[in-house]
């Protein structure tokens, strides 16, 4: 038997959703199913904890196939209790389906197998017109226990020596590391070659051990000794990997290769192996000091961690809005003919990183581009630049997005800001650096998180209160239509989308009501973390209210009223409520079309809020000029 969803019993609803039992393995396991997609369908594959308001997607596919295909899916060492969710959806297209034939879930990695069972763990073979990998049953019960059953390759299947028998684990889902063991056994070793290497989603091949040929090894290489090697290799998995098993001959007498018994251990084999390395050693808000950036003393005048008091000329930090950042070519420092360089910690090479950060231009009456970034390689004068600013937007904080990989032992990243001339320099600011390990592109296509919402890919589930207000919110990138009023770019990307009230098309008083999707509630604290914009003379309030249904009034959480200036802020709401609820954002108009607030970048966490509370952000009512020096300050 099989289970299925279908047309006919779908019929209006969305989806269609399998809740499995409680799970309470503590130690590492592998989810793994058998299913199908077909047409236009999706599947995904969640974990619900008791106390979270959104599911964890685990996996999630939306590609058509013929056959039966197998989801490996790790699931880490838990302390909680928690739920399996497997969610089907059926698209557009006539005759889509989606099915599921086996679900198991085992004691150990994914990436083990003895190849003992039919689906091989979800190893697979890459078809080749002749040389494959293939079952081979073996009739000594000493070889292996059970049906002795182990994955081989032979030269007498080889027509052409340009073929390579290729044997490809599952993608790993989560980091890990640790050391991966395997056993062979080869015969004519001098005629055939046996590599392993890990392969990332980019299809980008790292080799991780090869074979010995047989004058390195003293074992006795006759046909009679089937003599199994052992193998352990170190293994680091910080992003998703599969592992790619490869055998390829150079003689029609190459003999065969055999696999079996790979199994993988969280400690490395070797005591001595380097752990793997944190990037979060690079990451600074600039909120406490420079963190482990550097700059060096022959460079005058020095990047300034700078602070500025929200106000409606000159735009506060990426953070927060009203915290601290980085300034270069400030005004109060201004000089012809320098360059100010900031030095990120070293960073281990042959690695890849995710590099992102933010810059925003103070003004724009320069025309110089002055802002760089370039690896740096400690011991000799060699630099590589791999990005310079391209946006010419005055006061937004525009995110940069960059995949590097350095060949060279270790590396820096090196922040360069540039003054040819005191005309033509502009003021740049830098904030939120933060580095992670992993493609940029991979890292942004993976897995969504259902509890954070940058309106990117729509209103993610939030919809419009059609029967509590007189108008909508509506989906904005870049500025809103009327001037001196609304954010030039969103608070995400500075050139993504967000959520504002257009003034312009509604009456004083008039309110817009947002409302999240059915939150399940929890007996802890959660926490309601957001970006609000209220920049406009005539600007009214936003209110944050907690929805539960059972009573006529919701519950107000939070509210701002009256200009703020042109920053983005972040409010941070700690609430408590342990039944279904919904969380309300109402923006309401104020006296004149200079009114537009947009919101942008909400995430619902577990927990009360960490680090900053929502009185580190000062609620100020700016009037006349307020472009003075004090605004900002200096640290």
């Amino acid at each position: 038997h099989f289970i299925t969803v279908e047309e006919p019993v779908q019929e209006d609803q969305g989806k269609a959703v399998l809740l499995g039992p409680d799970v309470e393995q503590q130690d590492w396991s592998c989810f793994r199913m058998v299913y199908q997609v077909t047409g236009s369908a999706s599947l995904q594959v969640q974990k619900r904890t008791d106390g979270e308001s959104f599911d964890q997607v685990l996996w999630t596919t939306q590609n058509p196939s013929e056959s039966w295909l197998i989801a490996s899916i790790d699931l880490q060492n838990s302390t909680e209790t928690f739920k399996i969710v497997i969610e089907g959806k059926l698209g557009e297209e006539q005759g889509s389906s989606v099915s599921i034939f086996e679900i198991k879930i085992s004691d150990k990695y994914c990436i083990e197998c003895n190849f003992e069972e039919d689906h091989l763990c979800g190893y697979t073979n890459k078809q080749n017109r002749y040389m494959n990998w293939r079952v081979g049953k073996s009739d000594d019960a000493a070889v292996n226990e059970g049906t002795g059953q182990y994955m081989y390759v032979d030269s007498a299947d080889a027509k052409s020596f340009q073929e390579v028998a290729k044997l490809m684990s599952p993608m790993t889902t989560v980091p890990m590391s640790g050391c991966l063991s395997f056993q062979y056994q080869q015969y004519h070793a001098g005629d055939h070659l046996f590599t392993l290497f890990s392969r990332d989603q980019t299809g980008q091949y790292q080799e991780l051990w090869r074979a010995d040929l047989p004058e390195n090894n003293n074992v006795n290489w006759s046909p009679e000794t089937k003599v199994w090697i052992p193998v352990q290799v170190d293994l680091k998995a910080p992003y998703p990997i599969e592992l790619v098993f490869e055998v390829a001959f150079n003689s029609a007498h190459g003999g065969y290769m055999i696999l079996d018994d790979i199994s993988f251990s969280p400690e490395f084999c070797n005591a001595g192996t380097e752990p793997t390395f944190d990037p979060s050693v690079a990451n600074c808000d600039f909120e406490s000091g420079y963190c482990q950036y550097v700059q060096t003393q022959i460079d005058s005048p020095l990047w300034r961690r700078v602070s500025v008091r929200p106000n409606i000329y000159t735009a506060g930090d990426h953070t927060t809005g009203a915290g601290s950042f980085l300034l270069a070519n400030s005004r109060f420092s201004l000089q012809s003919g320098y360059v100010s360089r900031l030095f990120g910690p070293p960073m281990p090479g042959n690695q890849k990183y995710c590099l992102k950060f933010f810059y925003s231009l103070q003004s724009l009456i320069g025309t110089d581009q002055v802002l760089s970034a370039y690896l740096y390689y400690g011991d000799s004068i060699k630099q590589e630049q791999i990005w310079t600013q391209n946006y010419k937007i005055k006061n937004v904080w525009i995110a940069v997005e960059l995949t590097i990989q350095s060949s060279q032992k270790n590396a820096q990243v090196v922040f360069i800001s540039t003054c040819k001339n005191i005309w033509s320099c502009v003021s740049v600011g830098l904030d939120d650096i933060k580095v992670t390990l992993g493609d940029c592109a991979l890292l942004a296509s993976s897995v969504s998180n259902p509890s954070h919402c940058d309106f990117e890919a729509g209103l993610c589930g939030f919809t419009q209160d059609k029967e509590g207000d007189s108008s909508d919110w509506m989906l904005a990138r870049g500025p809103t239509p009327t001037s001196y009023t609304g954010p030039r770019g969103d608070h995400t990307t500075g050139v993504g989308h967000y959520l504002h009230i257009e003034a312009s098309v509604m009456l004083p008083g008039h309110k817009a009501r947002l409302l999240s999707s059915s939150l399940r509630g929890s007996r802890e604290t959660q926490c309601l973390q957001f970006y609000y914009h209220m920049y406009g003379s005539g600007i009214g309030q936003l209110s944050v209210y907690l929805q539960t249904g059972q009573e006529n009034q919701d519950k107000l959480l939070w509210m701002s009223d009256g200009e703020q200036g042109i920053s983005w802020l972040r409010a941070s709401v700690n609430y408590q409520y342990d039944q279904q609820h919904q969380i309300v954002f109402e923006a309401t108009r104020g006296a004149s079309v200079r009114s537009d607030i947009a919101i942008d970048d909400i995430v619902f966490e577990r927990g009360p809020c960490r680090e900053y509370a929502d009185d580190h952000i000062p609620h100020l009512h700016l009037s006349g000029n307020n472009n003075d020096i004090q605004s900002v300050n200096f640290k």
